[in-house]
């Protein structure tokens, strides 16, 4: 069994890009739980705020090491150059690490920390386990011939081929990875995404939130995500005229954002939706979990999903789901109307009878309330990282480290 594991992650909290951060932070913290002693190599936000400074801290009895950079460029262009320049200065700061201390494993998250990772187990001469928490394949429904996008795919390839293991959240993406990177899908191990019930606490009175978007009389459908394509929220701005004819009294919020932020607002407009609904751009943690709290249903219209994190979000909070029948989302989701509703993934006018549906009957949605409480316990990290240790300990036995190998 690996007793020491260095993780590699672009984000972590309290620096959050996305679903990313958390993820690792949990999974790290779960380790420590069962007697692994983890370290994380991340970034610091570098501009002097107070939280995430470059350096070194500890949370969860995590050593979190931070590198100085700069915030990260939105031309895709720029931001591969920042990538590049990120993985140079975690890789120098990795090898001082090991310096003073020995790593038996390298665990990597995704492309972004593909080329410190791999370079870092090299030069230990341990295993190197990567992540895949998505690809630039599926981000972009497979065009992936031009610039950048053919760079980011082209690393990720190279990333799963170089890797002794190979972790994904669904039993979709092991399919996907195995498929578009032409590897035998018995290399990968699926080991799904957790959730804390616990940590889904509201803040503040939810009832004067409420009364800030929707009056009593009315429904409230939340949308919650990157406001990116492939997330599918066109879908669902397309599916609400129809709703509000058929439903009266019907309001929406959409909390996130992202590069298609100014298209759905456009979008929204010309359906004649403004009237009818907020976007609230990025939005914290806390007001998160009270959204959830507040409103009467979750949709999660994504077209390419590895998993679906706000589904299981929705879920655990007492929040009716409807989901599309894509990737991940038909694991957390599974077929039957037990714990959510799913609709035909790119079907706005499916998504829109089933909104309706939902929406009008009382019965179905405390139903599914119920049985979602239970089904999200599956879903456990201590499971998680017990699952995660158990693909260490078998490459610590396939590999074994030579004596002539320096441990650091």
């Amino acid at each position: 069994m690996s007793n020491r594991v260095l993780l590699l992650s672009w984000e972590y909290p309290p620096v959050i890009e996305g679903g990313l951060a958390r993820h690792v932070r949990k999974l790290a913290e779960a380790l420590v739980r069962q007697g692994v002693s983890v370290d994380v190599l991340t970034r610091g936000v570098g501009d002097g705020s107070p939280d995430g400074q470059p350096g070194v801290d500890e949370l969860g009895g995590v050593t979190i090491h931070r590198v100085r950079e700069p915030s990260w460029p939105r031309d895709l262009d720029r931001f591969v150059a920042w990538v590049e320049q990120m993985n140079g200065d975690m890789l120098a700061a990795g090898e001082a690490l090991a310096e003073e201390t020995s790593y038996d494993l390298i665990h990597g998250h995704d492309w972004l920390v593909a080329q410190a990772s791999a370079a870092l187990a090299e030069h230990l001469g341990v295993p190197y386990v990567t992540t895949i928490h998505a690809t630039e394949h599926g981000r972009h429904q497979g065009w992936v011939q031009d610039h950048p996008q053919s760079h980011i795919h082209s690393v990720e390839r190279w990333m799963a081929r170089r890797a002794d293991a190979l972790i994904v959240c669904s039993y979709y993406m092991s399919g996907h990875v195995a498929d578009i990177f032409d590897i035998d899908e018995r290399r990968i191990a699926v080991i799904p995404n957790g959730i804390d019930p616990s940590e889904l606490r509201p803040a503040g009175d939810l009832q004067a939130l409420r009364l800030k978007f929707a009056e009593p009389h009315e429904k409230l459908v939340l949308f919650v995500g990157r406001l990116v394509y492939e997330k599918g929220f066109q879908l669902a701005l397309d599916a609400l005229p129809s709703v509000l004819e058929g439903v009266a009294d019907v309001r929406f919020l959409v909390a996130g954002s992202g590069t298609h932020e100014a298209e759905l607002k456009a979008q929204a407009q010309r359906l004649g939706l403004s009237d009818h609904g907020s976007f609230l751009g990025w939005i914290g943690d806390d007001v998160l979990h009270s959204l959830y709290r507040i409103a009467d249903l979750c949709v999660v219209p994504s077209i390419y999903e590895p998993f679906g994190l706000v589904a299981l979000e929705a879920m655990a909070s007492g929040c009716p789901c409807i989901v599309a029948d894509t990737g991940g989302l038909c694991e957390v989701v599974p077929v039957g109307e037990r714990v959510g509703l799913r609709f035909n993934g790119g079907d706005a006018e499916h998504l829109g009878v089933m909104i309706e549906r939902l929406l009008v009957d009382e019965p179905l949605r405390e139903r599914l309330v119920t049985e979602a409480s239970e089904h999200v316990l599956r879903f456990d990290w201590d499971d998680i990282a017990q699952r995660t240790r158990a693909i260490y300990g078998e490459l610590r036995e396939l590999m074994p480290r030579e004596e002539g190998v320096r441990r650091g």
